[in-house]
C-alpha cells in the first residue's frame, strides 16, 4: 500500500498523539498506552516491547516516524496480538482525527461523521452580531438568534460571510462587487465564490469547502470556515509591526528571533504569565482548558489589564462556586469591553477553541505592555509581496500555519509541503525529518530537509542556481523569495496545464496571447502591450475587468469603473477588479496596489487564474 501525502500527514497527527513526551519517538510505554486506550484491546509491558523490537528498524530501542510508516504502509509486518491490537489503534486513532467530538448536533456525508460544538455555535452568533449588527446591508436578519439554526441560514446568501472577511481584514473585498438586491441562486452563487476566493486570499485553507455548501448552509463546513476567519482577524495585530512591545516578553538570553519562532498560541501564553508574574502571583499557565477552569488566573489577568477607573475586582478569588465565579470573571472583562466568546461554562469546562479567542481578543483591546525604544531592535515590515505568498502558502493548509514567512520556511518542512502539494507524489518521506529538534543535530537536520527542497526544486527544472538549503535556513530573503515565487507560479501554470486541450505546460507568452484573443472576441479594445505583464496600461485595472467581462458577459458593472487616471481612480478601479475577478472564479492573491504599481509577477498569477477560469468555462 502506498500512502498519499495528505494520508501521511494524518498519520503524523496520529504519532504525535501517541508521542506523550514529544521527543519524535514512541518507546514501550508509550506504544501500551496508545494501544490500550481503545477498550477492545489490552497488551503487557513485555508485549509492548516485544512489538517495538518488530518495528523497530534500526535496533534503537523505540520506533521513529519513518519506521511507523512502514508498518502502516505494509512494507514490514507487526505479527501477532500486539501487532493487530496497534494497527487497530492506529485505524481507530486516525478515524477519530475526522471527528469533531463536542455539541449534540452532527451531521453525517459519505463515510466521513462531522459535528459542532453548540457552545462554539453560541460564542460566534455573540461575535457576528457585535460585529456586523448595525450592518444595514444586514438589517433583515440581525440579530442572530444563538438558538437554532439561525446562523447556517444567514450564510445562505453570501452577504453575511463576506461581511466578516471584511472584519477580519478591512477592505479584502470591494463591497461594490457584492450582490445585496434581487439574489437569484446565481447571484448568491456568485457572492460564495467571491467569499471562499477572498478567504484563500487572507490565508483560510477552504480546499473542501464549495459554493454550493455554503447555499445548503451546512453547519459543520460554516463554523469551520467563520472559525478560520474569526481566527485569522485575532491573530493579525499579534506581531512585532503592530505591537513592538511584545519585546518586552522576551526570556533571559533570548533574542527577536526566538519570539518570532513561537506560534500565537504561545505568544499569547507568555503574554498572559507575564502580567501573572508582575501581579506576584505564582500561578502560571501552560494551556488554555485546565489551567485556566478555576478563573484565578483571569482574575489576576484583568486586573493587571484593566485600564484604571475601570471598576475591575478580583472578588471572584472569594467566591467558592466555579461557575459563579467564571460569571465574575466575565462580569470583569465587559467592564473593559471585552466579554466576547465565553460564558461562564466555557470557562470551568475548558474550551480551549473559545478561551484562546478570549485571550487573543483580551490582548488586543488590553495588551498594558511597556512601551519599546524602537531603537533598541529593528522592526522589518512584512511586503505586500512576502504577505501575498503567505497567504497562498496558509490557503494550501500547510502546517504549521505560516506567520513569519523566512522564520516559518527555514526547517524546511513547509517548503517540503509545497512541492507535494504543487507536484503530488515527488515527496519521498524517508528523506524528511520532522520535530521535535534535538539541540545536538536539531540544527543539521533542519538544514538536511532545506538541502532537499532545494533538491526538489532543481528535479522539476527551477532556477536555483547559487541557491542551497543553508541559504534558506540562514533565512536569505532573497534567495528563499526566488525558491517561494517559483512554486506559487508553477502552481497556477499547473493548473492551467491540467485545463489545456494538449495537456502541454503553458508559458507566459501565451497566457498574453489568449487574454488578447479573448479580448478581441468579446470586442473589447482592450490589449496587452509588447512589453507583457509589466505593461503600464494594467495599472489602470480596466484590461482585468475587460476579460472578466469577455469570460462572463455582463458580470460587470462599467458604471461603477472610475474614468480618471488619478491615483485615487487607479486604485479604485484596481479593488473593483480583484473582487471581480474572484466573484468570477478567480484565485487572486494580489493586493490593489499591485495592479497600480503593475508588479509583473502578481499581473501574471492574476491573469492565468482568469485564464483558468475561461478554460473552465469553455470546457
Amino acid at each position: 500500500m502506498s500512502l498519499s501525502y495528505e494520508e501521511k500527514q494524518e498519520l503524523k497527527k496520529v504519532f504525535d498523539s501517541f508521542d506523550v513526551n514529544h521527543d519524535g519517538h514512541l518507546d514501550a510505554q508509550e506504544l501500551a498506552k496508545a494501544v490500550n486506550a481503545h477498550e477492545e484491546h489490552k497488551i503487557t509491558g513485555v508485549e509492548a516491547r516485544d512489538l517495538i523490537k518488530q518495528i523497530d528498524a534500526n535496533k534503537d530501542g523505540q520506533v521513529s516516524f519513518p519506521e511507523f510508516l512502514e508498518i502502516v504502509e505494509g512494507n514490514r509486518k507487526a505479527a501477532g496480538k500486539a501487532g493487530a491490537a496497534f494497527l487497530d489503534a492506529v485505524r481507530k486513532t486516525q478515524a477519530g482525527t475526522h471527528v469533531q467530538k463536542v455539541g449534540a448536533y452532527s451531521a453525517t456525508g459519505g463515510d466521513t461523521a462531522h459535528s459542532y460544538s453548540e457552545e462554539e455555535k453560541i460564542a460566534f452568533v455573540d461575535w457576528v452580531n457585535d460585529c456586523l449588527g448595525q450592518d444595514p446591508d444586514l438589517a433583515g436578519r440581525m440579530p442572530i438568534k444563538a438558538e437554532g439554526e439561525g446562523l447556517f441560514q444567514a450564510c445562505t446568501d453570501g452577504i453575511l460571510l463576506c461581511k466578516l472577511i471584511n472584519e477580519a481584514m478591512p477592505d479584502t473585498i470591494d463591497e461594490r462587487v457584492i450582490n445585496k438586491k434581487g439574489l437569484s441562486l446565481f447571484k448568491k452563487s456568485e457572492n460564495h465564490v467571491l467569499c471562499i476566493n477572498s478567504a484563500k486570499a487572507i490565508g483560510c485553507n477552504v480546499v473542501n469547502i464549495g459554493p454550493n455548501d455554503l447555499t445548503e448552509g451546512r453547519p459543520y463546513l460554516i463554523m469551520g470556515l467563520i472559525w478560520q476567519i474569526i481566527k485569522i482577524g485575532l491573530f493579525a495585530r499579534i506581531n512585532l509591526s503592530s505591537h513592538p512591545e511584545l519585546y518586552r516578553l522576551l526570556e533571559e538570553g533570548e533574542s527577536i528571533d526566538d519570539l518570532l519562532k513561537l506560534p500565537i498560541e504561545e505568544i499569547l501564553l507568555r503574554w498572559f504569565n507575564h502580567h501573572l508574574k508582575n501581579s506576584g502571583s505564582p500561578r502560571r499557565v501552560k494551556n488554555f482548558h485546565n489551567d485556566i477552569k478555576d478563573s484565578e488566573c483571569y482574575t489576576i489577568l484583568l486586573k493587571q489589564i484593566a485600564p484604571k477607573g475601570s471598576g475591575v475586582d478580583t472578588r471572584a478569588l472569594a467566591e467558592p462556586n466555579m461557575d459563579k465565579r467564571a460569571g465574575l470573571v466575565l462580569g470583569n472583562a465587559d467592564k473593559i469591553g471585552c466579554k466576547k466568546f465565553l460564558k461562564p461554562r466555557d470557562i470551568v469546562t475548558g474550551n480551549a477553541k473559545l478561551n484562546l479567542a478570549f485571550v487573543a481578543n483580551l490582548f488586543n483591546m488590553h495588551p498594558s505592555l511597556e512601551p519599546v525604544d524602537n531603537s533598541e531592535f529593528e522592526i522589518i515590515e512584512e511586503t505586500r509581496e512576502e504577505k501575498s505568498m503567505r497567504n497562498w502558502m496558509n490557503s494550501l493548509g500547510v502546517d504549521p500555519f505560516v506567520k513569519y514567512l523566512y522564520e516559518d520556511l527555514r526547517d524546511g518542512i513547509i517548503l517540503i509541503q509545497l512541492f507535494e502539494k504543487v507536484y503530488p507524489g515527488i515527496v519521498d518521506q524517508k528523506r524528511v525529518n520532522y520535530p521535535p529538534w534535538k539541540a545536538m543535530g536539531g540544527e543539521m537536520k533542519k538544514i538536511e530537509n532545506c538541502n532537499y527542497a532545494v533538491a526538489l526544486a532543481k528535479q522539476v527544472g527551477f532556477s536555483v542556481v547559487g541557491i542551497d538549503g543553508k541559504n534558506v535556513y540562514d533565512k536569505n530573503k532573497m534567495l528563499t523569495l526566488s525558491v517561494v515565487w517559483q512554486l506559487m507560479r508553477a502552481y497556477v501554470l499547473e493548473i492551467l496545464r491540467k485545463l489545456s486541450q494538449d495537456g502541454k505546460p503553458i508559458s507566459e507568452a501565451q497566457i498574453v496571447a489568449w487574454v488578447n484573443t479573448t479580448l478581441k472576441n468579446a470586442g473589447k479594445h482592450s490589449q496587452i502591450g509588447g512589453s507583457g505583464f509589466k505593461d503600464p496600461a494594467l495599472g489602470s485595472g480596466v484590461i482585468i475587468l475587460d476579460l472578466v467581462d469577455a469570460i462572463q458577459a455582463g458580470s460587470v458593472d462599467y458604471g461603477l469603473v472610475a474614468g480618471g487616471d488619478s491615483p485615487d481612480d487607479q486604485l479604485s478601479n484596481a479593488k473593483l477588479a480583484i473582487s471581480t475577478a474572484r466573484r468570477a472564479g478567480a484565485v487572486v492573491f494580489a493586493l490593489p496596489e499591485d495592479v497600480v504599481e503593475v508588479k509583473p509577477k502578481m499581473m501574471m498569477t492574476i491573469f492565468a487564474s482568469l485564464m483558468a477560469v475561461g478554460l473552465g468555462v469553455r470546457k
